[in-house]
């Protein structure tokens, strides 16, 4: 019986970015607000001396200090303020992070660093490695770049599987690829391996929906 598992594709490895701003837990509220505008991103990791990842700030906590709320008025005003352990009063990278941060390995699929942004609405992962040290940072961007392969590559992929996985001679299943839109058509021996096959093919990296247009045949 054929399995419905993802064959081995696309990594987090093959689309994340290696050059990564990264700042230190004391980094100063000035400093971060700099790298943020003059290198034109919204949020970078933050490593202690090691490498290691501790948590990640963005603009979305710089903010917090923009938006500060009033105060309480009267003589314990000043009081109340200096006491507060909150964003809105941070001033180093290290009270401002969210902490832990959520991390991702480099041969994680991107699937799995798609699925973990859209559970935990975030917009980046910090990539790191076996000891937790910072490699590189994936993006959505980057999990879409997937849906840039060539139809090409798609259809090789799917013919392959065709062949190698299902044993079907390559005449018997005509598989066409347009703007990563693929279409199945030949006879196929049952409908349980239809249902897999559709169901692989759709699990291949660029592929943005599979028609099934395949019939059953003993033959």
């Amino acid at each position: 019986m054929m399995s419905s598992e993802r064959r081995d594709g696309m990594t987090v490895g093959n689309v994340m970015t290696t050059k990564v701003l990264a700042v230190a837990p004391d980094t100063d509220f000035r400093k971060i607000a700099t790298i943020f505008r003059e290198n034109r991103v919204s949020a970078c990791p933050v490593v202690n001396g090691a490498g290691q990842v501790l948590g990640v700030v963005s603009e979305a906590d710089l903010l917090h200090k923009a938006a500060e709320t009033e105060f309480p008025a009267g003589p314990i005003r000043l009081q109340w303020k200096l006491s507060q352990k909150s964003k809105a009063t941070a001033v180093t990278a290290g009270q401002l992070m969210t902490s832990p941060a959520v991390t991702i390995h480099a041969d994680a699929p991107v699937t799995a660093a798609a699925k973990t942004m859209q559970d935990r609405s975030l917009k980046r992962l910090p990539v790191v490695d076996e000891g937790d040290k910072l490699i590189g940072i994936v993006s959505r961007v980057d999990v879409l770049s997937v849906y840039e392969r060539p139809d090409s590559a798609i259809q090789a992929d799917i013919q392959r599987l065709v062949s190698d996985e299902f044993g079907l001679p390559p005449e018997r299943i005509a598989v066409t690829v347009t703007a990563g839109i693929v279409t199945l058509t030949g006879s196929i021996p049952s409908r349980e391996m239809a249902l897999t096959l559709v169901a692989q093919t759709r699990n291949v990296d660029g592929v943005v929906a599979t028609r099934d247009r395949l019939t059953i045949s003993d033959a």
